[in-house]
């Protein structure tokens, strides 16, 4: 297999994030499998290994700002012995959280863990990073189809998107000097185990949400996963600062 660089994702253990290790592993990419569970991090390992790619795991709490520092620092070295040469070409922002509750039932612990793991979090890891990745990098954040309509009891994760992908636009020109290109990737409705695993496992809502967009189903983790592959491929060069929807047409 053709060795087309590093790839770090967050989240990785599980969900999209996982679906994303897969992705990448199969077109080349050494992946960097990043998730707060040891045992969650080496079964998507296990996978990618499984299928004749390359993975190793890595423990990372992306809410705290010395968990990042802590876990580049461990990695870097890690990277040199296994696999010496090769640089970190793609970041993979993936890792987020969920708190979903109309107006007078949201607390203040939700809003500063969704806004910790959504944003802060992805800020402190690029910034971690960036002096690692090799010039012309690329670096995506999952967004949401929620920060473009609206949806009850959402106003805080959908908050939390947006400023993903204003955070994301804002850093284009600063990488773009390097060549790095950064976007966002927003998801629409998607059968994960995000949310409690809710859309993958109550098949009424499925119909329900699948109803809602212009393709008559919700969305599979392995379409997200090949979105954003293709995102970061050398056809999508031009391409840095957007958001890109990848929703099936919901709520047009």
């Amino acid at each position: 297999m053709t060795d087309t660089g590093i790839a770090v994702v967050t989240g990785a253990g599980r969900g999209l994030g996982q679906a994303t290790s897969l992705a990448l592993a199969q077109r080349g990419y050494r992946v960097v499998v990043a998730a707060r569970s040891s045992d969650a991090a080496q079964a998507t390992v296990d996978q990618i290994t499984g299928v004749g790619g390359e993975a190793i795991p890595l423990v990372l709490d992306i809410a705290a700002i010395a968990s990042i520092r802590a876990a580049r620092d461990r990695l870097l070295p890690m990277l040199a012995e296994t696999w010496p040469g090769s640089r970190i070409q793609v970041l993979v922002n993936n890792a987020g959280v969920g708190h979903f509750a109309p107006l007078d039932e949201v607390t203040g612990d939700d809003f500063d863990d969704t806004f910790a793991v959504n944003v802060r979090g992805p800020l402190f890891l690029i910034q971690a990073f960036a002096p690692h990745l090799a010039d012309g990098a690329r670096v995506v954040s999952l967004s949401s189809s929620l920060s473009r309509h609206v949806s009850p009891a959402t106003a805080v994760y959908a908050a939390s998107k947006a400023a993903v992908e204003a955070m994301s636009r804002s850093l284009a020109p600063e990488l773009g000097r390097r060549g790095i290109r950064i976007n966002t990737i927003a998801p629409g409705p998607t059968a994960t185990d995000f949310n409690g695993g809710a859309m993958r496992d109550n098949t009424e809502l499925r119909l329900g949400l699948g109803q809602q967009t212009a393709l008559g189903r919700v969305g599979e983790p392995t379409e997200i996963a090949d979105a954003v592959a293709a995102l970061v491929s050398e056809d999508l060069r031009w391409v840095t600062g957007e958001r890109i929807e990848v929703s099936g047409g919901v709520l047009m």
